[in-house]
């Protein structure tokens, strides 16, 4: 698939039944990665700059974004 963009192969990957199985069963984590994602972003925050009144690190934020790390509402 020479030339094709990540939309181009997304796309095709759907027509697969697992893939499109294992993507949907995704739906949250991209929603919440999202959540996270797009106001930071407007806001032209880094993560480092989220992380610093939540008395966290860029790392925890990070992993939070990518769907790796598990909130916490521990103080």
């Amino acid at each position: 698939m020479s030339g094709s963009t990540l939309d181009d192969l997304h796309r095709g990957w759907l027509k697969r039944p697992g893939y499109k199985a294992a993507y949907d069963a995704l739906e949250d984590e991209f929603a919440i990665a999202s959540a996270m994602i797009a106001p930071r972003a407007r806001a032209g925050l880094t993560q480092e700059q989220v992380a610093e009144p939540m008395h966290t690190t860029q790392t925890v934020i990070a992993r939070l974004e990518n769907g790796q790390g598990k909130p916490s509402t521990q103080c």
